[in-house]
């Protein structure tokens, strides 16, 4: 056989080239084989492995013996500490209030639609002693220069940033965790917060229970105590969403208190008019503006901020904040542009001194 098949190849290499296109189609489809397999063995399959192990079930997150969570920690829980104020209710909600940020079940707190409000009342007198007793004998000066070099350096790796949500609820829970193995935390403040440093410190040590211990324009070192137990921290339940924010009053009104509204309109035009007495960057350091607000209003009436890139959700906020801190009335939010009138009472001051100075004379 193998005689055969070397003497048709002879022939068919040796032959006419101009044929030699037929001998190579006739080779081909009478030497290779058509089977799918050659040689024409089948395949075997492999058994498969039977499957023993039962499948397991996954756990029902409602039936967890967890939950809820129960907290002891005695204030209300709402998304930002310090940028709502619980004094202002608001007027509408845009989601429903059975939506709870904690999730459904998770919480032995009943949101409110701004906050989860504790359900007993606290003993201050209490809660002091025990905050007092984690904080310890206060550090002397060569202790606090320690932690103090170690911990204000840009470098530091036990850093939180705060943004313009300011000191929210889930922070309390990274401040916690960083003090597991630091004895200090870094927090880096930017953003509407850094108008009022004071409330942003208060709501700290408030929440927390540490101490700021420094303080340089807007970067805190916020000291967890000498005392402070990580295996006995607060139990925080954290939030898994951030929630909407509710509505409230509207904040500008059509005709401002103590002017008609010519007068307003005036106002309006000329603060528009007028050179801008700062220009805020977005995320940035605010710390100067309320000082800078009010030296403008001893000479000006109408001042006005150019936020221009800050965002017209930020514009308002600072609004707001400057409407209490300076004090001052904003008359205008146009084009990233933020409008304040110093209000009646400086007038009415002035006025009344000046009568006092000529019945004086």
């Amino acid at each position: 056989m193998a005689v055969k098949f070397l003497s048709f190849l002879h022939k068919t290499l040796t032959q006419n080239p101009k044929s030699k296109s037929l001998y190579v189609s006739y080779f081909l489809n009478h030497t290779l084989s058509q089977d799918q397999y050659d040689p024409p063995f089948s395949l075997t399959k492999k058994p498969k492995p039977k499957n023993t192990t039962e499948p397991k079930e996954t756990p029902d997150p409602n039936n967890d013996p967890k939950l809820p969570v129960k907290s002891d920690l005695p204030f209300d829980f709402r998304y930002s500490y310090s940028e709502s104020n619980p004094a202002i209710e608001p007027i509408g909600y845009r989601e429903p209030k059975r939506f709870s940020p904690f999730g459904p079940g998770r919480l032995d707190r009943k949101w409110t639609g701004t906050a989860a409000p504790t359900q007993w009342e606290t003993d201050m007198d209490k809660l002091m002693e025990e905050r007092n007793r984690v904080l310890g004998d206060p550090l002397t000066e060569e202790e606090e220069a320690e932690l103090v070099e170690r911990y204000r350096h840009s470098d530091c790796s036990r850093q939180i940033n705060l943004g313009k949500g300011g000191v929210t609820h889930n922070m309390l829970d990274d401040i916690h965790n960083h003090w597991k193995r630091a004895e200090a935390v870094r927090i880096k403040c930017l953003g509407v917060p850094t108008l009022d440093m004071d409330n942003v410190c208060f709501h700290l040590e408030d929440k927390s229970g540490g101490k700021v211990i420094y303080r340089n324009i807007n970067i805190l070192l916020l000291y967890r105590g000498r005392n402070y137990d990580p295996e006995n921290r607060p139990v925080i339940p954290l939030m898994l969403w951030k929630p909407y924010a509710p509505i409230y009053p509207k904040l500008v009104k059509n005709v401002a208190d103590g002017l008609t509204f010519e007068e307003t309109k005036e106002m309006r035009n000329r603060g528009l008019n007028s050179l801008p007495l700062m220009k805020l960057t977005r995320n940035g350091v605010y710390v100067n503006v309320v000082d800078r607000v009010r030296d403008a209003f001893e000479t000006e009436e109408v001042v006005r901020l150019d936020c221009k890139h800050v965002g017209m959700s930020d514009c308002k906020k600072i609004g707001v904040k400057l409407k209490d801190l300076v004090p001052c009335v904003p008359i205008l939010f146009k084009d990233e542009q933020i409008i304040l009138w110093r209000g009646k009472r400086n007038q009415e001051l002035e006025s009344s001194t000046a009568l006092a100075q000529t019945l004086d004379t």
